[in-house]
């Protein structure tokens, strides 16, 4: 039985090659996402390790978390408190930090020099330490006010030398610099702009006086443990609450941890694609040896009468099977080798430098190579394998497909039935929830329940959809559009597995069009209906920007009505006891003249008063909250303040036309936190003024400042679009990879049709059907094998799109957009995926010798 089943896999080669490459890329994806993900992580690891100092010592923050709407403000500690660390036993060496990473750094032609990647751009005081990440290679270090140090990568990608003169936008305001050195990286880039400064004139242009700093870094003695070292500085210090102390390896885990939220993304995307391939590759794998198996059944029969029982024959197709899940997870492993190569050189293209020639691969990864590949195919081939040991020693007589194929129908439609009962339940559910987590839970319920009720009924949908998606081939084809038709109602099994892998990826850009779509059509509506300010200036990635920008703004000619807007991070403790962090906003008074926002109780104007505040009705109800209710505040210096609740607003989000579910005054956040930098800027026309003249010349003013960007209703628009493309754009990548493998399991579907119609279509060569015909009316049952596909896959996307708008409207992005375009691109589309995936079985079916054909057993 294993010579039997090993010449086997041999003999049908070319019918595996289509299923392995479906292993292979599932495998691939996963082990490439370890091997690159782990590479990133050690060598950062490594970076930080080697440059962490021993104890560093930074001003304890309220809040810990990195908030989505960061305020601007730079925690300082006094300068001072490093004579303190000096002093104390143990500590070699002790240096004040000053690091700023809010700012912008522009030439002398206004282009801003940093990374355009989402790298930071970070000023920090020059200090000498072995431990530093970089040295001088040119000119030398920055000696006082005026001079700096750029790193070696940014200077050569900006074409930037010794001489040049910079101008850095800091929070407290712009300065120039001249390049006097040049700085080259000892460890890995890790992408960052950076520049150098004196100490001295890092405290006053960075942190706006002398005086302070943003850390103490203490070196220890020989012979002194980081632990001993630090709990030492802890007890001289004495103030828990006021300083954040770590170790060199805490520091390098708290840093890492920074980078392990980008590589995370970069991981779950990469295996998400690994999962799309592996749901995929399940339909592929199990059609192939579905067929396999059908065109075998003479050759298992005759096994069976030569006295092999039903648990060896299904023993050696799934021996087949796992030799096959063995060559493609070999096969994908030294792809995901390759494919993580590929992400490290195109990390370096983005300027993160990393080392191809040290990736981490650690035995993990095999691991999981071997246990998705093979697990997949023995998964995907279980089925195929029992159906296999029922066929009876009498096949061997006749050649006849596996007999009781009318029962199982019966079974599916029950099975299908149930699931979708289920499904529509959970869906149902979720449309009537009032909670966004309970709503998203019962919407993963739904999505799963619904695609395995279509997958398990889909054979029963072929004969009805098919006679219509296909009813006018007889019409225009004539009697080939006939006989295509009927050859993809033929095997209503075949047919619906074959269409199910093009129908999940389908289906996944049809439901993800569809919330894209609600979401920018809801910020649209919300965007017309509460902005009422002719512009609104701000950094395009929403990162705050210095007062300068601010000032410049208010004075410009034809400036009317501006409104500054900041984010704000808050602990509030409510009336009832219990406590919540938020990110709220502070905004000028006017504020109400260029944003338009309804309120059930209260008012905007009353609520950007000294001490008052506007919650959303959202967050009222949530909290039991009503007008005159108290709220005690604490921010994230430490101050605090006490909240009277003065207005409450109709939206369920973004009250008063911020983001945060609260809101309050400028003058309250001014009185407990000076400073800071704004987010946004809201400007109206002055009486009369011309909105164009007043945009030119806010653009002229700005010029200096291309952090920022003036923006109209329009513009504003199409920034939410923007940023929503890309994500739809990876989305579609992701589904892209398996509307591929649909097509390689179309193709195979085919493939292994023409073969088991060998002699069929010699004898309708023989009776006068052209070359050209057998092309066509293959390429035609592709199609509609495809459309059916399709089909399938647009309403099932429509569905889980109209629920997951549901979930949406929960937080406020109540509209539904159906992106009519992307409904009749999917269609077409189809068609094409169709008729690209029957050239080579078409071309080969076209080649037959017609005598062997028909001789063909």
């Amino acid at each position: 039985m294993l010579r039997a089943t090993l010449r086997s896999f041999f003999a049908h080669k070319g019918r595996m090659l289509l299923s392995c490459l479906a292993v292979l890329l599932s495998v691939a994806f996963v082990s490439g996402s370890l091997i690159f993900s782990g590479t990133v992580s050690r060598t950062f690891d490594e970076l930080f390790k080697s440059t962490a100092a021993d104890v560093t010592v930074t001003p304890k923050p309220e809040f810990d978390e990195e908030s989505q709407f960061p305020s601007g403000r730079i925690e300082t500690l006094p300068a001072a408190t490093r004579d303190r660390v000096a002093r104390v036993d143990g500590v070699a060496k002790a240096r004040i930090d000053v690091t700023a990473e809010n700012l912008t750094v522009v030439d002398r032609k206004n282009k801003a020099v940093g990374s355009t990647t989402g790298a930071p751009t970070i000023a920090v005081n020059w200090y000498v330490s072995d431990r530093s990440p970089v040295k001088v290679t040119s000119g030398h270090a920055p000696r006082g006010e005026g001079e700096a140090l750029l790193d070696a990568d940014t200077a050569d990608r900006k074409d930037l030398k010794i001489g040049d003169p910079l101008t850095v936008m800091a929070a407290p305001g712009s300065f120039k610099v001249r390049i006097v050195g040049i700085a080259t990286f000892t460890t890995t880039n890790p992408g960052a702009t950076l520049v150098f400064l004196e100490t001295g004139t890092a405290q006053r242009e960075l942190l706006g006086r002398p005086g302070v700093a943003t850390g103490i870094s203490a070196e220890a003695d020989p012979g002194v443990s980081d632990v001993q070292l630090k709990r030492r500085i802890a007890t001289a210090l004495d103030a828990p609450g006021t300083f954040k102390l770590e170790t060199a390896d805490e520091q390098a885990k708290s840093q890492a941890s920074d980078i392990g939220d980008f590589l995370d993304i970069l991981t779950y995307v990469m295996v998400g694609f690994a999962g799309v391939a592996v749901l995929v590759g399940i339909f592929l794998i199990v059609n192939t040896f579905s067929m396999l198996i059908a065109q075998r059944t003479r050759e298992l029969g005759l096994l069976r009468a030569l006295g092999a029982d039903r648990r060896q024959v299904r023993r050696s197709v799934l021996t087949e099977a796992l030799l096959l899940g063995l060559v493609g997870s070999t096969l994908g492993l030294a792809a995901g080798v390759g494919l993580a190569v590929g992400l490290i050189g195109l990390m370096s293209a983005f300027g993160m430098n990393l080392d191809a020639a040290e990736i981490a691969f650690t035995w993990p990864t095999p691991v999981a190579a071997y246990a998705v590949g093979l697990g997949v195919t023995f998964v995907a081939a279980y089925l195929p394998a029992r159906r296999a040991a029922r066929v009876s020693p009498m096949a061997a007589l006749a050649d006849v497909e596996v007999a009781g194929t009318g029962r199982p129908l019966r079974v599916r439609a029950v099975v299908g039935l149930v699931v979708a009962a289920l499904g529509a339940a959970a869906l149902a559910g979720c449309a009537r929830s009032t909670d966004t987590s309970d709503a998203a839970g019962l919407l993963a319920v739904g999505i799963v329940c619904t695609l395995i009720a279509t997958v398990v009924a889909g054979p029963l949908l072929v004969r009805p959809v098919i006679r219509v998606v296909g009813g006018a081939f007889p019409r225009l084809f004539g009697s080939i559009g006939r006989m295509s038709q009927r050859n993809a109602l033929r095997n209503p099994r075949r047919t619906g597995a074959t269409a199910s892998a093009l129908m999940v990826g389908l289906a996944l850009v049809v439901g993800m069009s569809v919330a894209a779509a609600s979401i920018t059509k809801s910020f649209d509506e919300q965007i017309d209906k509460s902005l009422g300010a002719d512009f609104v200036v701000q950094n395009d990635n929403f990162l705050p920007f210095p007062q300068e920008i601010t000032e410049k703004v208010r004075a410009a000619r034809g400036v009317g009505t501006l409104v500054r807007q900041r984010f704000v991070q808050m602990r509030l403790t409510l009336p009832d006891g219990g406590t919540t962090k938020k990110v709220g906003v502070a905004a000028d008074r006017g504020l109400e003249k260029v944003t338009s926002s309804d309120y059930v109780a209260g008012g905007l104007a009353e609520s950007l008063r000294p001490g008052r505040a506007a919650v959303t009705r959202k967050f009222a109800k949530e909290n039991d909250l009503s007008v005159g209710d108290r709220m005690a505040a604490r921010f994230s210096n430490g101050a605090r303040a006490t909240l009277t609740v003065a207005g409450i607003t109709a939206e369920d989000t973004g009250g008063g036309g911020g983001v945060g579910d609260v809101v309050i005054g400028m003058p309250t956040l001014n009185k407990v936190q000076p400073g800071g930098e704004d987010a946004a800027l809201l400007v109206a026309a002055g009486p009369g003024k011309d909105t164009d003249e007043l945009r030119k010349e806010l653009e002229r003013t700005l010029t200096p400042y291309p952090q920022v960007k003036v923006l109209d209703r329009a513009d504003y628009k199409n920034l939410v679009r923007e940023q929503i493309a890309v994500l739809l754009y990876l989305l579609f990548a992701l589904v892209g990879l398996a509307i591929v493998i649909a097509v390689l399991g179309v193709v195979n579907t085919l493939a292994l049709s023409v073969i088991e119609r060998t002699r069929e279509i010699g004898l309708l060569r023989a009776i006068g059907l052209a070359r050209r015909q057998l092309r066509r009316m293959i390429r035609l049952e592709s199609v509609v094998i495809a459309v059916f596909g399709a089909v399938l896959g647009l309403a099932l996307g429509l569905v889980w799109g109209v629920a997951v708008r549901e979930v949406l409207a929960l937080e406020g992005m109540k509209a539904l957009g159906i992106p009519w375009w992307t409904v009749v691109a999917v269609v077409v589309g189809s068609a094409l995926v169709g008729l690209i995936a029957a050239l080579l079985p078409a071309l080969r079916a076209s080649r037959m010798n017609v005598l062997a054909a028909i001789a063909h057993e």
